[in-house]
């Protein structure tokens, strides 16, 4: 993979490479990785398929005995390596899979995490969709199993959603293919930089624990000036997250700014 200089480039790759080896990724070859976040049954395994037909391999997360699946894709000359992440209903770290989700899109920083989604339980998905935006701003939505949505008589206003998410919104029929190539063209836009996802964050005070969150808040600028939201960052500590008690600890948690 050729090396490039990210300070003079528009539309660099935005991983971290460095915490991508660690995390067992391979990224020689490829230009670019994706994260495939989603709920379980929610079509995520069909969307990975479509997405990198046959060039794809299993393995395992290092030492973990969760199965992890890549795979491979090429668009418009470049190359993307896709990381099918265990299907979680949050990232709050509770179980291995929701560590290895978390861990992967916090400290691999994916140029484009892909969230798929059940168009007929949107509600009830979107709880973790807005868990990824508290932690990149680089991420699509796929609507999925759109073609259910309609035969219950249930409406998506897709423009709406992208436009109070802040990221693209594409309505997918995975199960025949249909609306994986406008996917397609939406990572690459926001890989590449032509999107700039503005996602949309939480802001809401929360009740007796705010002046805590601030406090932190802003010891955690002081020590990692440039490290992005700091906010969910303090949060996390708040609530005796020990991997990122450990990260901030280490000062590992300061490889995350480029």
């Amino acid at each position: 993979m050729i090396s490039i200089d990210k300070e003079n480039c528009a539309n660099c790759p935005a991983h971290n490479l460095t915490n991508l080896v660690k995390l067992g990724i391979d990224m020689n070859n490829f230009d670019f990785v994706i994260a495939l976040a989603g709920n379980p049954n929610t079509g995520k395994s069909t969307v990975f398929n479509n997405l990198t037909g046959l060039r794809q391999h299993t393995g395992n997360w290092p030492g973990k005995t969760v199965g992890r699946a890549e795979g491979g894709f090429i668009y418009s000359n470049k190359r993307f390596k896709i990381v099918d992440l265990p299907g979680t209903y949050s990232l709050l770290s509770t179980s291995t899979d929701e560590e290895i989700a978390r861990d992967f899109i916090l400290f691999g920083q994916p140029d484009v995490t892909v969230i798929v989604v059940d168009a007929t339980r949107l509600e009830r998905n979107l709880n973790l969709v807005l868990q990824v935006l508290e932690i990149t701003d680089r991420a699509v939505l796929a609507l999925n199993l759109i073609d259910e949505a309609r035969r219950h008589k249930i409406k998506v206003d897709e423009r709406g959603l992208s436009e109070i998410l802040g990221i693209p919104v594409i309505p997918t029929e995975a199960r025949r293919g249909i609306g994986i190539q406008e996917l397609l063209r939406s990572i690459y836009q926001v890989a590449i930089g032509d999107y700039v996802c503005k996602p949309y964050r939480i802001s809401s005070e929360i009740k007796g624990v705010n002046k805590a969150v601030e406090e932190i808040n802003k010891m955690i600028k002081q020590e990692f000036p440039n490290l992005p939201n700091t906010r969910w960052i303090a949060l996390r500590l708040l609530e005796g997250d020990q991997k990122i008690i450990d990260s901030v600890s280490s000062g590992e948690i300061g490889d995350l700014v480029h």
